[in-house]
């Protein structure tokens, strides 16, 4: 009798009613392509485990359901190309018809339990590439020009220098640029942010 935990029929019972058929149908692919996977609830939504390591996972939302291997890059995407696009590796799913047949899902199964079975772990989140920010000319001279808001600046953080940078590039008219750079130096002469006026106190 395949291990089945109560807490993922309520789960599905309590999933929108487009949502039902997909988790049953996932529920039951895994099932038959894994004899020994148990289930289990982890962070709220269902997963399915395999000498005691996670093999898979599926959840609901509102409008779309989501299903994926905690390998996925090493079974799915080779490339990495598709991953992090959606949770799992499949997309927004909204119907059975949204998936692979039963038969290439079947085999994604397969391929999981054999890393499992050979000790892979899964690899590490590939980190975003640091990008470097692009000060525009004239903030970069204002800068040199004045220590205390050189300074502010160095000091923030990159979404804090972001924010002045977008300011000032977005302004349509040089003379709108031109005041925004003066308020920005007076701002950053002072400390502040961007957005100070709506930081609580």
């Amino acid at each position: 009798m395949p291990s089945r935990d109560r807490r993922i029929d309520a789960y599905i019972e309590a999933s929108a009613d487009f949502a039902q058929p997909i988790l049953e149908h996932l529920r039951a692919v895994v099932h038959d392509a894994c004899p020994e996977v148990e289930e289990t609830m982890k962070w709220s939504f269902p997963h399915f485990l395999y000498g005691g390591a996670i093999l898979c996972s599926m959840a609901s939302f509102k409008q779309h359901c989501a299903f994926g291997f905690w390998k996925g890059r090493l079974i799915v995407e080779q490339e990495g190309e598709r991953a992090e696009k959606a949770m799992g590796q499949f997309g927004r799913i909204t119907s059975v018809k949204d998936l692979p047949p039963k038969r290439e899902l079947t085999k994604y199964v397969k391929q999981a339990m054999a890393l499992t079975d050979a000790g892979v772990k899964a690899p590490p989140k590939q980190k975003p590439k640091h990008v470097v920010l692009d000060v525009p000319d004239d903030l970069a001279a204002a800068l040199r020009a004045n220590a205390a808001a050189r300074a502010t600046f160095d000091a923030f953080s990159p979404s804090q220098r972001r924010d002045y940078v977008e300011w000032l590039v977005d302004a349509k008219a040089d003379a709108t640029r031109q005041r925004r750079l003066e308020t920005a130096l007076e701002w950053l002469s002072e400390g502040k942010t961007r957005n100070w006026k709506y930081e609580r106190r």
